[in-house]
């Protein structure tokens, strides 16, 4: 292959630690569980929808301009999604109180891959807390297991991986970190927060 120069001893390709080294490496989060006020519930959730963080965009566009330009103007409502496996009385008794807020916390593993196969693996939880707006009934099939999704209003999220907290928001206590970096320090002072 022209360009490519390839090392004459191949011990050249492992690392200090006789890995194959690799210029790619791909991170894999194929599992959790989650815990509800503290319980563990092993084998309870089936699936788990994270909140999705959506910026709010203020648009600016005035004369002289070529074009037009969004702006951070807030973070829109969050929600969680849980889709339980079976019925579940304790967390049903949870989900069906508007006025009391729930945590939930979900721990997973994150795996690293490269060349040489899984070179890591990590813990990564995210940490949730609001109040259950949704718990259903169920849906019932003959011969089949029933299954029952609540859906929850966030107010606060925090994501850490490896011990290294990656962001947080709490929308009741004006929080908004990045990297443990209070993105708006400057606009709570402003405003004498």
């Amino acid at each position: 292959m022209k360009g490519y120069a390839y090392p004459n001893n191949p011990r050249e390709l492992l690392n200090p630690k006789g890995n194959i080294m690799s210029k790619i490496e791909i991170n894999k989060l194929t599992n959790a569980n989650v815990y509800l006020d503290g319980v563990n519930l092993l084998g309870r959730a089936e699936e788990v929808q994270l909140p999705q963080i959506k910026h709010k965009m203020a648009e600016h566009k005035a004369l002289g301009m070529v074009g037009s330009a969004e702006f951070f103007a807030g973070i829109d409502k969050m929600e969680c999604k849980i889709k339980w496996n079976a019925l579940y009385p304790a967390v049903l008794r949870t989900c069906s109180n508007p006025f009391t807020a729930a945590m939930i916390q979900v721990r997973a593993s994150l795996e690293t891959y490269n060349g040489a196969g899984r070179i890591s693996e990590v813990p990564a939880t995210a940490f949730i807390i609001g109040t259950f707006k949704e718990f259903p009934l169920g849906n019932i099939k003959p011969q089949e297991n029933a299954e029952y999704e609540t859906t929850m209003s966030v107010t606060y999220a925090k994501l850490i991986v490896d011990k290294q907290e990656v962001f947080e928001i709490d929308v009741l206590q004006n929080i908004y970190k990045v990297g443990m970096i209070d993105v708006l320090s400057k606009f709570k002072k402003n405003i004498g927060a």
